[in-house]
């Protein structure tokens, strides 16, 4: 089974690198790249078939060491 988990900063949380990004697009003459957000994508391959409880540990997974849940959120999917 497989679970992807997307995690992005809270809104009101400053990147830098996505700043710098956006900087540097509009440096390149892409004038209408407005702003710009990053997001680390984590896919993971888990043993097992129970969908409900994959969920589960995923979210433990992120609240213990994928994600900083201070200043960033994620989202947990589980394709079919």
């Amino acid at each position: 089974m497989r679970a992807i988990v997307t995690i992005r900063f809270k809104e009101g949380v400053l990147d830098p690198e996505a700043v710098a990004i956006g900087r540097a697009l509009r440096g390149l003459g892409f004038e209408e790249v407005r702003a710009v957000a990053r997001r680390k994508v984590i896919e993971l391959e888990l043993d097992g078939e129970d969908r409900e409880g994959a969920c589960r540990r995923v979210q433990a997974m992120c609240e213990q060491l994928l994600a900083n849940p201070v200043i960033e959120s994620y989202a947990i999917e589980i394709p079919d």
